[in-house]
């Protein structure tokens, strides 16, 4: 059940940061579902492997170059998802630092 409530607490993040954002656009809020859900999935499989494969860039930046895996990660769920899109880098890359903000406040 925890499980749910955690997956409709992001659906309803991403659906309040991409109202909050001109660049990203969002069709409904099942399309929020279906990229809370993909971007799970991709943060659980992808992501640890992308640090893995950037730890020495990840070192010199002092974890910063982990924002640029965030907006590539989210740029791909912009590619998977069909209701959901971002319009370019910097714009996943402010998706991703509100996202956080938005599940902080929200969580």
């Amino acid at each position: 059940m925890g499980f749910l409530v955690t997956w409709l607490v992001s659906a309803l993040a991403i659906a309040v940061t991409a109202y909050l954002l001109p660049g990203v656009k969002l069709s409904g809020f099942l399309a929020a579902i279906i990229t809370a859900g993909v971007l799970g999935l991709i943060n659980a499989i992808i992501k640890p492997l992308l640090f893995l494969l950037t730890l020495p860039i990840n070192i010199l930046t002092l974890g910063l170059f982990t924002l640029v895996i965030n907006a590539v990660l989210i740029m791909l769920t912009s590619a998977i998802v069909p209701g959901f899109s971002v319009s370019g880098f910097w714009q996943a890359l402010l998706f991703s630092l509100v996202l956080v903000l938005v599940n902080y406040l929200l969580g």
